[in-house]
């Protein structure tokens, strides 16, 4: 019988395990079953935001942010502004 499952070796610190295997807890599910969730959510999340910002540059005009940077006064910046 052939499966679609993998193993992974995961090293988490003391803190995130507990925090997980009390969510976990709480939801009625094994650790396992929490964190394959948790990342799937994250793929899902990372994914969407990828899809999202790729459609917007489609639109994007070259030069568009130039353009508007080149309106900006030249100044110093604000008291607590400045970069190291």
């Amino acid at each position: 019988m052939s499966t679609n499952r993998s193993t992974y070796p995961l090293k988490l610190p003391v803190s995130i395990k507990k925090a997980a295997q009390r969510l976990a807890q709480e939801d009625g599910v094994s650790l396992n079953q929490w964190i394959s969730v948790a990342v799937a959510q994250k793929i899902g999340a990372v994914e969407t935001a990828a899809e999202f910002f790729a459609r917007r540059s489609q639109n994007a005009i070259e030069g568009g942010m130039s353009a508007i940077l080149a309106k900006a006064p030249n100044r110093p910046p604000d008291p607590g502004d400045e970069l190291d």
